[in-house]
């Protein structure tokens, strides 16, 4: 699979870490992992090396439009997408991205400890985890949302300050999207995160059912 971490707004000082930790799953777990920051790569022919790409904490406007419509090609004939933390925070003028991702960013508190609500542990990225799940991180408020996706975990937003989505706030999901798999988590914004078993396990299964497994 693929991480791709390029970034044309605010650069998360964990995607060095998010990297290295994928890498650690995918020799452990039997998955190839490469890593660039390269949009001039995103050709058919280096993309259909991959049966998944991950987007580490992008933002901003970092696809042309010839890069998008191969992108788009790849979800179309197969591919899998997960999105992490700022993954959300990118292409805001690219609307088939915003239905792939699930979600964009709208705006954040500080970071503090929050209780996560895991609706359904049916899923390769929540079967350990338990039906509250409380830490540390960035917690993202959301706009324009896509209703068609199948939320695994909200945020219980009485359990800290600033949550923006009147109570109705995902914080990940997935869905097959155009002929593709999408997963989406919104966790991982701290370097820390990527240290933490539990996050590990959820991160992992992501991937795994964007790899189809």
């Amino acid at each position: 699979m693929l991480v791709f971490s390029k970034t044309g707004g605010f650069r998360h000082d964990s995607i060095e870490k998010g990297t290295a930790t994928i890498e650690a799953l995918g020799k452990e777990n039997n998955f190839e992992v490469e890593h660039t920051e390269d949009s001039t790569l995103f050709t058919s022919d280096y993309l259909n090396k991959f049966k998944a790409v991950v987007f580490l904490s992008t933002t901003g406007d970092i696809l042309n439009d010839e890069q998008q419509k191969t992108f788009e090609q790849y979800i179309q004939h197969g591919g899998g997408f997960v999105g992490v933390h700022a993954a959300a925070d990118t292409e805001y003028s690219w609307p088939w991205y915003n239905k792939l991702v699930g979600a964009w960013f709208l705006s954040h508190p500080k970071q503090q400890n929050a209780t996560i609500d895991v609706l359904d542990k049916n899923h390769p990225s929540t079967q350990h985890l338990p039906d509250q799940w409380t830490r540390w991180d960035e917690w993202y408020n959301y706009k324009d949302i896509n209703p068609e996706t199948h939320v695994l975990m909200k945020l219980d937003e009485s359990s800290y300050e600033g949550g923006e989505n009147k109570g109705n706030h995902p914080i990940a999901w997935y869905h097959e999207f155009d002929g593709g798999r999408a997963f989406y988590t919104g966790l991982g914004h701290t370097k820390e995160s990527y240290d933490e078993e539990n996050f590990k396990k959820h991160l992992l299964g992501g991937i795994k059912y964007a790899l189809g497994e």
